[in-house]
């Protein structure tokens, strides 16, 4: 049972929303009396306090001290998330985006950075993207470079703008002619395979063409058996920023987890869909390095082929339905430039409303 199958009703609803937007901007409690002066109908203030009352009761909002003013709980947060209904981000900041992106050069990486800048500065929260990660290595291209008569480098290029470098020694003198041959048969014969497809391939290979076709077997079983991925980290200024976290210790065990490589693989929660994003709340994280924040994330990419995720972690007072919007469209604009990446056109996204 989700939190929305007990429905509260419109008046509940309109104050615990109130508390909720009332705490997100001025980091304090939220006294009755705020409420009531707030709440824009002629209902009294007893009925407000009322109302107020049940939703402590029910555990959507608490009060630190008997005689402070109200928060949201994470219960409160979740209910307060999963009713909400308009969070597409406005067309200018939408065209920006875009315009920003144009600006960099078609890389992969450069697409990464930009995207982590852009959700740190739009969420004021840490922002984290990692590289979209091959189901497979795939082959794409290579070019084969003589440097000496017995020497020579390999330029491989996978999908997904991922380009390896090896030093090959040739047992018999090869010249740039021979080796661009090389190349162009290669190039032919194992565009778009796997390393096992091209193990299988019976290409009629010379003894060298041997040896550099195992040597680029070798290159994509080392990148398909890489455990770690990549990420871009940006923001950490506007955690540090957050009153909640003016005690620095609060937030070392968040800093160590990303020092150690492990942020992504601890924030990363079960059943993120391939589209739109998913809102981890508090203590809906499993590690408790984390429950004292709240986690928007999305994946992006090419389903079954190159995937990547890309989210924020901010305190569990963030802006919720702003935070969602970021994080879905820039997930849908890093979709199309890995499509384009690859020669390929996405379909049509109607991103549903996983939150």
């Amino acid at each position: 049972m989700t939190l929305t199958d007990m429905m509260l009703s419109s008046r509940k609803q309109a104050i615990l929303k109130l508390i909720i937007e009332q705490y997100v901007s001025h980091a304090i409690p939220v006294p009755s009396q705020q409420i009531v002066r707030e709440y824009e109908t002629s209902v009294s203030s007893a009925t407000v306090r009322n109302e107020m009352a049940f939703l402590e009761h029910e555990g959507y909002i608490i009060r630190p001290h008997p005689s402070a003013g109200s928060v949201p709980s994470d219960k409160g947060y979740r209910y307060y998330v999963e009713t909400l209904d308009d969070i597409a981000m406005p067309v200018s900041e939408r065209f920006l985006i875009g315009h920003l992106f144009h600006q960099v050069e078609e890389e992969a990486e450069n697409w990464l950075s930009l995207a982590a800048t852009i959700l740190s500065q739009m969420t004021k929260s840490v922002a984290v993207v990692s590289m979209p990660k091959t189901a497979d290595a795939k082959f794409k291209h290579v070019e084969l470079v003589s440097l000496q008569d017995l020497l020579g480098l390999i330029v491989f290029i996978l999908y997904g703008a991922k380009v390896k470098q090896q030093l090959i020694s040739f047992t018999e003198p090869v010249n740039q002619t021979q080796l661009t041959e090389m190349s162009n048969k290669m190039n032919r014969t194992y565009f778009g395979l796997d390393r096992a497809q091209i193990s299988n391939v019976d290409a009629d290979l010379s003894p060298i063409e041997k040896t550099i076709s195992d040597y680029l077997v070798h290159m994509m079983q080392t990148e398909d058996e890489r455990n770690s991925v990549d990420t871009c980290l940006e923001g950490w200024h506007f955690l540090l920023n957050q009153p909640e976290f003016e005690q620095t210790r609060q937030i070392m065990a968040l800093m160590e987890l990303a020092e150690h490589r492990n942020l992504l693989q601890t924030i990363l929660p079960q059943g993120l869909p391939d589209q739109g994003a998913k809102v981890v709340i508090g203590k809906e994280n499993e590690a408790e390095a984390v429950q004292n924040y709240s986690i928007v994330l999305g994946r992006y990419g090419l389903p079954g082929e190159a995937m990547g995720t890309l989210g924020i972690v901010g305190p569990t007072r963030m802006q919720y339905a702003r935070n969602l919007s970021v994080v879905k469209y820039l997930t849908a604009v890093l979709s199309e430039l890995i499509a384009e990446l690859y020669g390929r056109k996405l379909e049509q996204q109607n991103p549903g409303e996983e939150n």
